[in-house]
């Protein structure tokens, strides 16, 4: 399936890895892949979600911070993460591997062979909570069936 994506959505997909080691995460979650989006956007996909890069990424940090406080530890105490070594291929979570198949899934509905960044992203507004990526697009207020229709409306 990796061989039907896009350049764009390769790329993508390769920066959700490095920002899953940015957070020091063994594997490559949901949340990682929507951040790896936004890296690689021309501006089409932030407009559509109405957040861009860092707004995404601040609401993940306290997202974060607060599940660490939820089991009593103080995300502050441990000043600046540092991106982990690279070494090899991260995995992809269950439920990433899921949105990856959405992917081909959303392509097929649009009557494209190539997996696009915006196929990409539906799929992973499909997810619910309590996926990480369904959690964080709440918290930053973003509706679904609005970033759906936007991006049918520039198609």
């Amino acid at each position: 399936m990796f061989e039907q994506f896009t350049v764009s959505t390769r790329a993508a997909v390769i920066a959700a890895q490095t920002e899953a080691r940015r957070q020091g995460a063994r594997t490559i979650g949901t949340e990682h892949l929507l951040l790896g989006l936004l890296d690689e956007d021309d501006g089409r996909l932030s407009t559509a979600l109405g957040v861009d890069e860092a707004v995404c990424r601040a609401a993940l940090d306290r997202m974060d911070g607060e599940a660490l406080a939820s089991v009593g530890v103080d995300a502050g105490a441990f000043g600046e993460l540092r991106e982990a070594e690279p070494r090899g291929h991260l995995p992809l979570t269950a439920a990433s591997k899921k949105v990856l198949s959405g992917t081909l899934s959303e392509a097929r509905r649009a009557r494209r062979r190539s997996l696009q960044p915006q196929d990409l992203l539906l799929a992973l507004l499909a997810r619910e909570r309590p996926d990480p990526v369904a959690e964080l697009l709440v918290r930053m207020s973003v509706d679904p069936a609005v970033v759906r229709a936007r991006l049918a409306s520039a198609a």
